[in-house]
């Protein structure tokens, strides 16, 4: 253990809410790993996510209400539940071009080997499992089958459940089991800002359970347009990534008649709180723009039948988690009165299939398909033997694929660049002569919405933690911005007199790494200026430890509704409004940054009234770029040009060698009748 302590504070902050988290949550708490605690930030921002994930988890108490079942509010939740998957509006559904380019006779089933284009060029293949025979006209059940991640190379993840498959087809059942995104025939990723440090994801909205969610979807489509499938009797199934999945298409799709999840949710306590989100990867979660207890997800598939279905000893869907949501699931599904149709299952193991998971899920698909509650006595036939490293398969996988050589493998195919394309960007007109203000007032709102919702209405000034007088700032001054953050803020110049007029420069920054910056700020100083430097969360004093993989901080704040970048904005803002509140506010406030920084200036200003104004340095000309601040779904809405263009007419100087890439901020401002308040130098 490093020896470095967190600061008093943080401390106990961090020790009375794990006192709390044990009072309110039942059962024995599983944690993924050890908190890090090498870094003077680590203590508090630990405690903070676990606070915040603990508050949303709490707000399942207002589902528990009859008004849950409203037709109303479940299209209104469904609408939200589309967006947070990069799905809404929902995309076209085109022909999906299904192809079949071989075909293989088993002992008592047929396989076929297919793909299907769920959008143009974004190709899912599959092995397509059907009884060998069939009477002329009869409609059989279909089951969705998805996959969980388990390395095939080059014949894609659905060649190791093909036991699945099989038995499916010998009991009278279509089963299409498809490719996951990464691990098909056509390997893209899910590891975007788990490891790939792509986290332009989350400005774009793109994750990729929102494909996985739309390959079923239209899997499902496929499914019902056969003529051997009873359109009215589907099912969808799968473990691990491949349960998740299950609950991503069943809550989107009413055709899903059963779902079987095998060990595919925990909720938000255990992702964040107990950092059991270092074991997934990103297609194991949408974006929570709309800030929803994780239960809500499972809880569009009521009142269709559910049963959810883990293991004991499963460390990335801890036992803690499931008690919690299979309680949470019943009480709804009795809002439903179908208390009948929600069941759990616990195996005794690992996080894997065993024989008593298998014979849960055919017989649950039986019972709710087929009308057939008996038990399943041959569930064990035709399954993968031999040693992990050396299996032995009923179908040898390289006679599943369905592209048998690479060159087999379409040209156009998007797979490979999909986060590129799948959310489409907002395009965003600048505002006609006399309409600047309905059109920031829309733009604004669309942020407010998906972007910014866990800002308050008006933010709270910061506190001071240190420094006893209106005017002075000790050198080391610590301001609370919300309840459990604290960060520094640190004198550039000397306070002027109270009685001065000069302007409050406030610089967005990390002293230690951004000295040149801080000379910057100094030399910006007019007589009477009060200019300091905020370090907002994560930067300098209250820096965190950082992981690649799995990047825990920041991928636990989309699970929240946030980004990192959000709350430091909140952090500008709260820090702007204390120094008003200090050193009077007749003093134009002024935010400035570099890079980075700059537009986390520039937010402030946006959110801020308060601000006078914004001196942007350098900043990056789009939310896409590697280096620029991450908001969810920011790209959605609009891009850096169009948020500065809304400080009209607020004074703004954007100091870069990329002029051009602000003509469209100077059209906006122009049109607002405010050319002259802008410097592009």
């Amino acid at each position: 253990m490093n020896s470095t302590k967190p600061p008093p504070y943080v401390s106990g902050y961090l020790m009375c809410f794990l006192l709390w988290i044990q009072a309110v949550t039942p059962g024995f708490a599983q944690f993924y790993d050890p908190p890090p605690d090498g870094a003077p930030g680590d203590a508090m921002i630990q405690a903070y996510l676990a606070g915040e994930a603990q508050h949303l988890h709490a707000a399942f108490t207002n589902d528990i209400h009859a008004d849950a079942i409203n037709p109303d509010r479940r299209s209104a939740l469904r609408e939200e539940y589309f967006h947070m998957l990069g799905l809404w509006p929902l995309p076209e559904r085109t022909p999906l071009q299904a192809t079949v380019t071989s075909t293989i006779e088993g002992d008592g089933y047929v396989v076929d080997m297919i793909h299907y284009q769920s959008r143009p060029r974004l190709y899912v293949t599959g092995n397509l499992y059907r009884p060998a025979s069939v009477a002329p006209g009869e409609r059989l059940p279909a089951v969705f089958y998805v996959c969980g991640h388990s390395y095939q190379g080059r014949s894609g993840n659905k060649t190791a459940y093909q036991s699945h498959g099989i038995w499916f087809a010998r009991h009278g059942y279509i089963c299409l089991v498809v490719d996951s995104l990464q691990l098909g025939e056509i390997a893209a990723i899910h590891h975007g800002t788990y490891r790939e440090n792509r986290w332009w994801w989350h400005s774009r909205g793109y994750t990729p359970a929102g494909v996985e969610c739309w390959n079923g979807i239209r899997g499902i489509d496929y499914l019902q347009g056969r003529p051997d499938v009873d359109p009215d009797r589907i099912a969808v199934t799968g473990i691990s990534g491949g349960g998740a999945a299950t609950f991503w298409i069943a809550a989107a799709d009413e055709r899903v008649r059963a779902a079987v999840p095998v060990s595919g949710m925990a909720d938000l306590p255990s992702y964040v709180g107990h950092r059991v989100i270092n074991g997934h990867c990103d297609c194991m979660f949408l974006y929570n723009t709309f800030q929803w207890p994780w239960t809500r997800i499972a809880s569009l598939v009521a009142p269709r039948a559910l049963l959810f279905a883990n293991s004991d000893a499963d460390p990335i869907f801890p036992m803690d988690a499931n008690d919690r949501v299979i309680n949470r699931l019943e009480r709804v599904y009795s809002l439903h009165g179908r208390s009948d149709l929600a069941d759990a299952m616990v195996s005794v193991g690992g996080h894997a299939y065993r024989q008593d998971l298998r014979q849960a899920a055919y017989r649950f698909i039986n019972t709710h398909l087929k009308n057939d509650p008996r038990p399943v006595e041959d569930s064990e036939v035709d399954l993968i033997t031999g040693e992990r490293n050396d299996p032995t398969y009923p179908i040898p996988i390289d006679r599943l694929r369905v592209f048998p050589s690479d060159a087999d493998i379409p040209a156009d195919e998007w797979n490979t660049t999909l986060d590129e394309h799948f959310v489409p960007l907002a395009q965003v007109t600048p505002p006609g002569e006399g309409a600047f203000a309905p059109w920031k007032e829309q733009l604004t709102g669309d942020l407010r919405r998906v972007t910014f919702r866990s800002f308050p209405e008006r933010m709270p000034a910061a506190r001071m933690i240190t420094g006893d007088t209106p005017s002075d700032v000790p050198s080391d001054a610590r301001l609370e911005t919300e309840p459990g953050i604290r960060i520094h803020l640190l004198p550039v110049t000397n306070a002027a007199p109270a009685a001065a007029q000069g302007r409050i420069l406030l610089g967005v920054g990390d002293a230690e790494a951004d000295k040149a910056f801080v000379e910057e700020l100094r030399a910006m100083a007019r007589p009477g200026d009060v200019v300091y430097l905020c370090e907002p969360r994560g930067m300098g004093a209250t820096r965190w430890s950082e992981k690649n993989p799995p990047n825990y901080v920041q991928r636990s704040h989309v699970l929240l509704g946030q980004t990192v970048d959000t709350g430091r904005v909140r952090d500008v803002i709260a820090t702007g409004l204390g120094l008003r509140n200090r050193h009077g506010k007749e003093r134009p406030l002024i935010a400035v940054g570099r890079g980075a920084s700059a537009l986390l200036a520039a937010y402030g200003v946006l959110w801020e009234p308060e601000f006078s104004g914004a001196i942007v340095l350098d900043p990056p000309t789009t939310h896409g770029a590697p280096e620029a601040p991450q908001f969810l779904n920011i790209l959605r809405v609009c891009d850096v040009p169009d948020m500065l263009g809304m400080l009209a007419p607020r004074a703004l100087t954007v100091r870069t060698p990329r002029k051009e890439a602000f003509d469209k901020t100077a059209a906006i401002y122009r049109a607002a009748g405010a050319g002259d308040r802008l410097t592009l130098e």
